[in-house]
């Protein structure tokens, strides 16, 4: 079985699918087998009656996978909405034993393999019923938190942190994304959010960065 690392957010748009992109090609350059799954995507872009799951084509393409996108995933929604409703007006039931057997079948193909939720940690799933924290306990799988670098990052990524613990998510890390080093806020924040939480920042990101800052061992040590 794959060593497994699971992307959430403190909200939707937040840029886990830029991290997530950055970390897979950054592990691929390490000599690493690692491979992508995203669970659930809404907001597909549809063409000559054909969705393109933007998400997982910009992960395949900038991670250099040899995969169709459509494969990266268990269920693709038009709508950007949470899953749930988009699943309902699609007519779609989401079946989260379908999830965790695609998951398995996917981590065969690799040594190591990035999941990356939709939203943020309480996104609905399932109605009220199943939410994204849900599945990252039903898939056993560590955390890696991406927030945004500035006004506001110290109160959600708290408020995102405390959450997870209070539900026992193990979170190895947080990337803070838009990150400016010039800007002082930015450095505060960053202090701030290791301070208060206790949890290390383990790289930044810049706007438009097409590299991810991190020493090779602290990134394979994300996956477990």
């Amino acid at each position: 079985m794959a060593k497994s690392l699971f992307i959430t957010a403190t909200g939707t748009d937040i840029g886990k699918t830029y991290v997530s992109g950055l970390i897979v090609k950054k592990m691929r350059e390490n000599g690493f087998n690692c491979g992508y799954y995203k669970p659930v995507l809404s907001g597909a872009i549809r063409t000559n009656n054909k969705l393109s799951p933007g998400d997982c084509v910009h992960v395949v393409k900038t991670a250099g996978l040899n995969i169709e996108p459509m494969n990266c995933l268990s269920y693709c929604f038009e709508d950007a909405v949470s899953p749930h409703l988009a699943s309902k007006k699609a007519g779609v039931t989401i079946d989260i034993s379908k999830i965790l057997s695609d998951y398995k079948k996917l981590s065969a193909d690799y040594d190591y393999i990035l999941t990356e939720g939709a939203g943020g940690i309480t996104c609905p799933i399932i109605d009220d019923k199943y939410l994204m924290w849900n599945l990252i306990k039903d898939l056993g799988l560590n955390t890696l938190v991406v927030a945004d670098g500035g006004l506001g990052t110290i109160n959600s990524v708290l408020t995102t942190v405390e959450y997870m613990q209070n539900r026992d998510i193990s979170i190895k890390g947080i990337v803070l994304n838009n990150f400016d080093k010039e800007d002082f806020m930015h450095r505060d924040n960053l202090e701030m959010v290791e301070k208060m939480t206790g949890i290390k920042v383990i790289a930044t990101v810049g706007k438009d960065d097409n590299d991810l800052s991190v020493r090779k061992e602290i990134l394979e040590g994300l996956f477990e």
